[in-house]
């Protein structure tokens, strides 16, 4: 009897829990709902919920009627979305962050040669003094047919960053690569070492008196480069400098920081930054500089951008240099940069920067991120690169120590302007330097008359004696056909050109970028006009 009893109890519950538990998750249900409607924080009950941006995603990935590379229409969303807040906040895919770190951190590890391709074949332009690649015996011309013996390289038209990665790799690796040498193949093991990427690139002594620096980007090896390359100078009794910034787009705040303290005197100012989630934080002299007194000009260009901008900008504000040149590009947007979770990063602008004087020199990119980008271009559609028309001012203006009216909004004005060049090219012009056949015959043409250009001991002897000429011409006329290139429709200005150019390009290949502007300086308008401005 009590065993069947203790069967229709079981069967009763059977039937009742169910009856239960609905009746328990409806009054949850709404115990749910009256605590969303009082509480303080909307949405909270719905953070387990996904965003409609990775839904949609998600929906293409399943949904849609081509196979698509996610990854790739994620980084493009992302980007566009960036460009929604300004146009300097950037996102890394991890595929490019190595390289994208490298540039900032002044070095790479691989194995030290400059190369170039043409006719489907890598050839060594240079190898790095003191590098992995000279040690190991690779030499200047060689030509690269495989690596690692297995990967055929050589006729199978890879492109250049493909090459790049595979001589890269860790630090003490070792990469074989076999090449062509004077027709006959040579293997040569290398092991991998840290190569140095120069951000001072030129350091040079223009006459007796005045001292050449160029720096083509502000990396953590800046400053200390900067100060090898002063210290240099000031033993070869520089009074005076030229300081040329033309196609630098910045890079790390604090090296532009440092080198403006050497220009600067006592506990003056140089910039300071402020954002919406960044306390105001000025930046000032510390220290005692190596060049506080003499003469300062440096050069700005439109591609002059950011960290140059900081410099140049405090240099100006103090009336510590004169300024030449043409506005600089207008970036006053400070980025940070966050790791993500996928090996990707996200630089973002977290302040802007202001010069000494408050300028904030950002032009505006109110009218989206195209327009911005086209802002340059514009310039010389508007005469402005032409005329150095210095009445047209985006930002207010401002007086300096001195007197002096500079403004804000826009970049950097010169104090005093070089024109831009802008007589057009003809096709065939354009030509030779789009498809790189001016750079491929400078090296060949150097590999060919190897013996004779080597009795140039420096790059003043060779722009001194050497003079591109007819023989030149036509040996660049035959080179150029095999690009289908027809120099024979070029005009008279730019066959002049072209010809002025190659003693540069080949100081290039010899002394790399200090010989070029040893050689080129002597014609730059630029130059010329800062040597103007300090007599």
């Amino acid at each position: 009897m009590q065993e069947r009893n203790n069967r229709m109890g079981n069967r009763k519950l059977q039937v009742w829990l169910p009856l239960l538990f609905s009746l328990v998750m409806v009054l949850g249900m709404i115990v749910g709902f009256k605590l969303r409607e009082n509480t303080a924080v909307p949405g909270f009950f719905k953070v387990i919920n996904r965003n409609t941006f990775q839904e949609v995603l998600d929906l293409v990935d399943m949904k849609y009627v081509d196979p698509i590379g996610l990854d790739s229409l994620s980084n493009k969303s992302i980007q566009n979305l960036l460009h929604q807040l300004d146009p300097h906040s950037v996102y890394i895919p991890a595929s490019d962050l190595t390289l994208a770190n490298d540039e900032l951190r002044g070095n790479f590890s691989g194995i030290g040669v400059e190369f170039q391709i043409f006719h489907d074949t890598v050839n060594v332009l240079n190898v790095l003094p003191g590098g992995p690649s000279e040690k190991a015996g690779l030499l200047m011309g060689d030509k690269v047919i495989r690596i690692n013996d297995s990967i055929q390289i050589a006729g199978v038209n890879m492109k250049s960053e493909d090459i790049r990665k595979l001589l890269r790799g860790g630090k003490g690796t070792p990469v074989k690569v076999n090449v062509l040498r004077d027709g006959k193949p040579v293997s040569v093991v290398i092991e991998r070492g840290t190569i140095a990427i120069p951000s001072v690139d030129a350091a040079y002594m223009i006459d007796q008196q005045t001292g050449f620096i160029h720096i083509n980007k502000f990396a953590e090896s800046t400053y200390r480069e900067f100060m090898m390359s002063l210290e240099k100078l000031q033993a070869q009794k520089m009074t005076r400098l030229v300081l040329d910034l033309r196609g630098n787009g910045g890079g790390l705040l604090a090296q532009a920081v440092n080198i403006a303290d050497e220009f600067l005197d006592e506990n003056k100012l140089i910039v300071y930054t402020e954002g919406a989630h960044v306390p105001k934080y000025e930046y000032r002299c510390k220290r005692d500089g190596l060049f506080e007194k003499g003469q300062l000009v440096v050069l700005v260009d439109e591609s002059s951008a950011s960290a140059s901008e900081v410099l140049s900008g405090a240099l100006q504000d103090w009336d510590r240099a004169t300024i030449v040149g043409r506005r600089s590009f207008g970036k006053g947007l400070v980025q940070e940069q966050f790791g993500l979770s996928n090996g990707s990063a996200l630089r973002l602008t977290v302040a802007r920067y202001f010069t000494p004087l408050g300028r904030n020199i950002q032009k505006s990119y109110k009218e989206g991120y195209e327009k911005y980008e086209e802002e340059v271009t514009s310039r010389i559609q508007n005469g402005e690169v032409l005329k150095g028309d210095t009445t047209r001012r985006s930002g207010p203006a401002y007086k300096t120590p001195g007197g002096r009216i500079v403004y804000g909004g826009g970049g950097i004005t010169p104090d005093v302007y070089v024109p831009l060049d802008t007589t057009s090219m003809g096709d065939e012009t354009v030509k030779l330097y789009l498809k790189g056949t001016l750079s491929n015959f400078i090296y060949t043409y150097y590999i060919q008359h190897k013996p004779e250009l080597t009795n140039y001991q420096k790059a003043n002897d060779l722009a001194e004696a050497f003079r591109a000429g007819d023989n030149e011409w036509e040996a660049l006329k035959n080179f150029a056909a095999k690009d289908t290139i027809n120099l024979a429709k070029v005009s008279a200005k730019d066959k002049a050109d072209i010809l002025k150019r190659i003693p540069g390009l080949l100081a290039r290949q010899m002394w790399r970028q200090e010989g070029y502007y040893q050689v080129m300086n002597r014609t730059d308008d630029f130059v010329k006009k800062a040597m103007e401005v300090m007599k």
